[in-house]
């Protein structure tokens, strides 16, 4: 949720992308599971200044058979914000059999695919194939890596006129090993490749749906 640079009155495509594969899931791992909490970084730093915001991610609901999860995602520290900032976001897994790494939508072509998912080194064993179908034909379910795209699709606690923009897409690999997540936000009204890190708390926590209110 970086700061909003330029206001973009088309909006953003929500429909899937369904690329069916004969090739199994991503494994299922118990680190990335409903009630999971990370927290990290997100750096939305600008040609003007350094900046980098603290960031609280809850994941609320897995589905790994539909390649889809949801969550919360609480930044702390925005200035010029009262409260902490929280948005709802839903999320693609990238399992050859639902998504692919092609994106499809929101201003994302294949060539911003490629740019933004290279940034992960644990994506150069899969370029090759990326390049060539969007990875449709790769077997991800015994890779330690998983690779998403979130979407923030609302504010929680704020308005729209709260300065800041959801426009954009996060491009993202989470660690099956450790449960680190790195990711990369994208909007063509942004500043690029502005990281986001974020580490897995050891416990579950309880949900949190209730006491945001989400509708």
């Amino acid at each position: 949720m970086p700061v909003r640079v330029v206001e973009s009155s088309t909006p953003s495509q929500v429909s899937g992308q369904d690329a069916s594969s004969g090739h199994s899931l991503p494994p299922r791992c118990t680190l990335l599971n409903v009630g999971r909490a990370f927290a990290g970084t997100q750096n939305v730093s600008s040609l003007q200044k350094d900046e980098a915001w603290k960031v609280n991610v809850q994941i609320q609901g897995c589905d790994f058979d539909h390649g889809y999860l949801c969550g919360t995602m609480e930044a702390l520290n925005v200035p010029l914000a009262d409260t902490p900032v929280v948005t709802f976001w839903e999320g693609e897994i990238v399992d050859t059999k639902n998504y692919t790494f092609f994106t499809g939508k929101w201003e994302a072509t294949p060539e911003d695919d490629i740019r933004h998912w290279s940034k992960f080194p644990s994506f150069g064993p899969l370029l090759s194939q990326v390049e060539a179908d969007g990875g449709k034909s790769l077997d991800l379910s015994n890779y330690p890596y998983i690779f998403m795209r979130w979407k923030e699709q609302y504010f929680v606690n704020v308005g729209v006129d709260c300065g800041l923009t959801i426009a954009g897409f996060y491009y993202v690999c989470f660690s099956c090993s450790d449960g680190s997540i790195n990711g990369f936000y994208y909007d063509p009204n942004s500043s690029p490749f502005q990281k986001l890190e974020l580490k897995c708390s050891n416990e579950l926590m309880g949900f949190t749906f209730s006491s945001y209110q989400l509708q």
